[in-house]
């Protein structure tokens, strides 16, 4: 269901049921979401014209709001029982961060298409993941979370 054609408020429970209802699993997804749409967003602002007075501050919220997910995400990492994967999880996370900070600092978006794509991918095998876990029901994009 497109949260884009509900009314606002039914938009929010909407949303705010999804969160409450979803799996450890599927919040990372929908965490995924968010920081996707996000980047989507600043990249769509870096094309408006420099004439806009809400272009700059447009790309910073974004990136801004982008880097907070990848902070969240990065902190939820569990080094204990991640195995490899929890420090090259915290690598990458890291490294999307810095590329972000970069963009945002230069008003760069080659950085901004660079996260969105690595992101973009660790999003396909997240979710492949849940999948094979009998866990599909999020294996699409949920539209307005975040």
């Amino acid at each position: 269901m497109s949260t884009t054609s509900l009314p606002p408020r039914f938009a929010r429970t909407y949303r705010a049921n999804a969160v409450l209802t979803a799996g450890p699993g599927q919040l990372v997804l929908m965490l995924f979401d968010g920081a996707l749409r996000a980047l989507a967003m600043a990249r769509v602002a870096f094309d408006r014209p420099v004439s806009d007075l809400r272009r700059i501050e447009t790309i910073n919220t974004h990136l801004l709001k982008a880097q907070a997910i990848i902070a969240e995400l990065q902190g939820s990492l569990d080094f204990k029982s991640g195995g490899e994967i929890a420090p090259a999880l915290h690598g990458l996370y890291d490294y999307y961060h810095r590329r972000l900070h970069e963009a945002n600092l230069r008003k760069q978006v080659g950085p901004v298409v660079e996260v969105e794509r690595l992101l973009g991918e660790l999003r396909g095998g997240w979710a492949d993941m849940l999948a094979q876990q009998g866990s599909h029901t999020l294996a699409e994009p949920v539209r307005g979370v975040a």
